[in-house]
């Protein structure tokens, strides 16, 4: 296909996902299903482009003065691609399988209008009812930090200690561009051009015998921040699928004791393979079953309660741009209970002088500093370590970090603008000895 017709193709999908209302990934499957004469590149290439329109749905359409899907992938190359007028021309010239070529208007559009004058929610791309809440956190900066989120995240790897070093995997995964990541002593970093096909990380040998993770930097910061120590009891109590499980057992060297559990069963069906294939030996994995607390014989014994919470994700949109146009106000409601549920079931699993890490991917108050605050009103026998202190694990890059990230009483914030990562917050609570 010629990138005139991956173009058209674009289009077409944005109108499907918009007049059917599916998730973006089902459109590009079933459309990928329907077009088998399009090649790996081509699929590739156009899903880049959906994505990329995604991103600056609001955006595009404002600066294009019409709200459909051509205006919004012309929309979408200007201001994410930075094309000129011209470039965009040359790809709408009405020839076979090509978009119609530039009206006037469109080609006005292209090379006068710019977001200056567009209100928050349209320049940062984001729900309109989002903007109290990334104005609270964020202010005037909301805008800048929302831009940053929508913008195309890199693929990051977690180097599995109990396995390999950083350097080996630096050198065994030269063929992909591996770098370091910049603050976590234990990621590599692969950029992602806009046409980029994700590399078949899974096909890779030292993924295939445990040296590598796919992991998000951030949350790979987060996971080091809990500060798990070899010979600790660990309890993971939001799993899921095991990412930072893994993380929490490579930090423990294998020794201590690592319990992992979710109270939805489902999401724990892949830690089993991912744990034998990690070469961890000293995980418990509890599966709820019935009514019951699978957690009942070990409550007040903790060193360390990790609570990977359940949240609305508006850290990761980078890596999911529509999820935040599907998004809705009841989730965040759900969201909020969610975590308080899963924090008072912490706070009975801690030991004096025990820790809880709270994390989220989410930038939004209610879901960290907020829910933080209720807690501790709940529970005064527990009390914020600062910010300043969680960092120290990162050695000499402590410092640095600690000022990139924007700090509060209950904890720190990682933003794609200040860190480079997704946006994560932690807090890390420690249960006062009597």
């Amino acid at each position: 296909m010629t990138p005139a017709a991956r173009l058209s193709a674009a289009i077409e999908l944005i109108g499907t996902i918009e007049a059917q209302r599916v998730p973006a990934a089902k459109a590009l499957k079933e459309w990928g299903t329907a077009h088998r004469y399009a090649g790996s590149g081509d699929r590739a290439a156009i899903s880049g482009l959906i994505w990329d329109v995604l991103r600056r749905y609001a955006s595009s359409a404002w600066i294009m003065e019409a709200d459909t899907p051509r205006a919004r992938a012309l929309g979408m190359l200007k201001l994410e691609r930075d094309l000129d007028v011209e470039t965009i021309a040359a790809l709408c010239d009405g020839g076979r399988f090509a978009p119609e070529p530039l009206t006037a208007h469109e080609r006005g559009a292209l090379g006068q209008r710019t977001l200056a004058e567009a209100p928050a929610p349209i320049a940062g791309d984001y729900p309109e009812w989002l903007d109290a809440y990334l104005a609270q956190v964020f202010g005037d900066d909301r805008v800048a930090e929302a831009t940053a989120m929508a913008s195309r995240a890199p693929l990051d790897l977690r180097v599995n200690t109990l396995k390999a070093k950083r350097e080996k995997m630096l050198s065994s995964l030269a063929h992909l561009a591996v770098k370091p990541t910049p603050w976590s002593p234990l990621g590599l970093r692969i950029a992602l051009g806009a046409d980029a096909r994700n590399p078949g990380i899974h096909a890779e040998e030292d993924f295939i015998k445990g040296s590598i993770e796919v992991q998000d930097e951030g949350s790979q910061l987060a996971a080091l921040l809990s500060a798990a120590k070899p010979g600790e009891q660990v309890i993971d109590l939001c799993a899921g699928a095991g990412g930072k499980t893994l993380a929490l057992a490579a930090m423990m060297g294998g020794k201590g004791r690592l319990i992992a559990t979710d109270q939805d069963k489902r999401q724990l069906a892949p830690i089993h393979e991912r744990l034998s294939r990690a070469g961890v030996h000293n995980a418990d994995i509890r599966t709820p079953k019935g009514e019951g607390d699978t957690l009942s014989d070990i409550k007040g014994s903790a060193d360390l309660v990790l609570i990977d919470a359940p949240c609305t994700g508006t850290g990761t949109w980078r890596r999911n741009p529509d999820a935040k146009w599907r998004m809705r106000p009841g989730a965040l409601e759900l969201r909020l209970k969610d975590q308080a549920t899963v924090l008072d079931r912490a706070a009975a699993l801690a030991k004096p002088g025990g820790r809880i890490a709270y994390i989220t991917c989410s930038v939004l108050p209610p879901e960290n500093g907020e829910q933080i605050r209720g807690f501790v009103g709940r529970y005064p026998e527990f009390a914020v370590v600062p910010a300043a202190q969680t960092v120290t694990v990162l050695g000499d890059k402590a410092a640095k970090f600690c000022a990139a990230t924007l700090q509060s009483p209950e904890g720190l914030l990682m933003t794609p603008r200040r860190t480079g990562t997704d946006g994560f917050f932690v807090s890390v609570l420690m249960r006062q000895k009597a």
